[in-house]
């Protein structure tokens, strides 16, 4: 790179070799210098943040008196470009870096000066508006990037993660409804059980997901809690004692979701339980759409050696040796989900339980966690809507011959014959490769009348004793 390419930005240790077209400073280039460790940068959803708490603190700081106005705008401006994502490439620094965030905090901040000072007239990197004693007027890297946290988070699921769950939710319930007639072999222990409705299992599926949704909601009110205000230890030093209400109240109006300043400040540094308590209801919901995907892969099975009771979406071929052969590679997919999202959990609860004294030392690793679990639900949850719960259909053919095949009838001659009689008759049938029906009737147990009451699978899918007026 020449010095045509290059530009000279200072900071408090000296001067620095920056690419001439970056928007980004001295801090923005020692950090990525320092931090050359995954190649993962933040993304969308946390950039966006950033901006978002850089416009509305400086709303707030001009409201104050603290910025003069074509400061604030210009600030306010080269934010709006951040949220908007123009701006996404200029944040090029690796999410493992200091534990403070310091780092994303300085390259938002000199992005975000920069631009600011070239919408005024000046040039990049003479600090016309200045990225510590301007665009990070009152704040901290230690209340800057938790707020940026629960912003990022809070938005992703209002925007991303509760649509995907509803819609999923609607999916399993139209199933339930179009499945509600058709009786099959129930399963535990992975044997024959008594007879329930497909219906009644996608119900158990589309609860699952409704609950989810309860979880998630029910946990969001605490990531509203802004830790901006804090400062560096959660006294406030260094920034106006209205600034944390005002700052968060524009913060509220950019966003649509009612954020506040955080009931203590010193919490909202120092630990990140909030987020951990989160992750915990995403996990449960990665764990729900886990289950969901296992059994429908069961029940799928086959097609001809298998369960084979629900057929499949043909989305792709599923083999390259074997022709013809068709799997299910959302559910798959799904599964995977849950793996990735169990494994972040596993950092998450980490981060969240570690940090010394007044500050927490693991935000950026808890952010990029928690929003990409986020990420992963939302869009894994649309595409198995979408790309395979819509498009399964019941074989109910399939259904019904294991239904008569199955030995777990004998259950239902418990009321009439005793428990003992019905075993002997359960095994009678499973020796002879007979059906409970017709040796309950062989060996004089029932007459064919009782068999069609006793042993009638619709009835024995709801509660009640068949046989008992008979």
């Amino acid at each position: 790179m020449g010095e045509q390419d290059t530009r000279i930005e200072r900071d408090s240790l000296g001067e620095m070799t920056v690419p001439a077209d970056a928007y980004w400073g001295a801090q923005t280039q020692r950090a990525i210098g320092n931090f050359p460790i995954s190649s993962v940068t933040f993304g969308r959803r946390f950039i966006r943040a950033l901006g978002v708490v850089k416009k509305s603190a400086a709303q707030a700081n001009f409201e104050l008196g603290h910025l003069d106005e074509e400061t604030a705008d210009a600030i306010v401006t080269a934010a709006d470009e951040v949220i908007a994502g123009d701006l996404d490439d200029q944040f090029p620094v690796d999410v493992f870096q200091t534990g403070s965030g310091t780092s994303s905090n300085m390259n938002a901040n000199e992005v975000i000066a920069n631009r600011a000072t070239e919408l005024v007239g000046g040039e990049i990197g003479s600090r016309e508006i200045h990225p510590n004693d301007h665009v990070n007027f009152g704040q901290s890297s230690n209340d800057v990037i938790p707020t940026a946290m629960h912003i990022g988070t809070r938005v992703a699921i209002e925007e991303e993660l509760l649509g995907a769950l509803e819609s999923l939710m609607a999916s399993l319930e139209e199933k339930e409804s179009a499945f509600d007639d058709i009786v099959k072999t129930g399963r535990t222990h992975l044997q024959d059980a008594t007879p329930v409705r497909l219906g009644q299992e996608f119900g158990g599926y589309r609860t699952q997901i409704e609950k989810g949704i309860e979880r998630v909601e029910s946990a969001t009110g605490r990531l509203e809690e802004l830790a901006l205000g804090g400062t560096a230890v959660g006294t406030g030093l260094n920034t106006d004692p209205d600034f944390p209400a005002l700052a968060s109240e524009y913060i509220a109006e950019e966003t649509g979701i009612p954020f506040r300043e955080a009931d203590n400040h010193f919490e909202a540094q120092a630990a990140h339980d909030a987020m951990s308590e989160i992750h915990g209801a995403l996990r449960v919901v990665a764990g729900s759409l886990n289950k969901i995907a296992n059994d429908l892969r069961l029940l799928a099975s086959g097609p001809r050696n298998g369960l084979g009771e629900i057929d499949q979406p043909e989305n792709q071929p599923g083999s390259s040796i074997m022709p013809g052969k068709i799997n299910p590679v959302v559910a798959e997919a799904v599964n995977q989900i849950h793996k990735q999202v169990v494994g972040n959990d596993a950092a998450v609860s980490a981060s969240a339980a570690e940090g010394q004294i007044d500050l927490n030392l693991y935000k950026p690793v808890l952010a990029h966690n928690v929003l990409q679990s986020i990420e992963l639900l939302a869009n894994g949850s649309q595409v198995f809507a979408d790309r395979f719960i819509d498009q399964l259909e019941a074989n109910q053919k399939q259904c019904e011959r294991q239904v008569d095949r199955s030995m777990a009838l004998a259950t239902a001659l418990n009321p009439s014959i005793g428990y003992d009689a019905a075993a002997t008759v359960g095994k009678k049938a499973l020796k002879e490769g007979k059906t409970v029906r017709e040796v309950a009737i062989a060996e004089g147990y029932l007459t064919e009348d009782e068999a069609d009451t006793v042993l009638d699978p619709t009835a024995m899918t709801e509660p009640g004793i068949l046989g008992e007026d008979s």
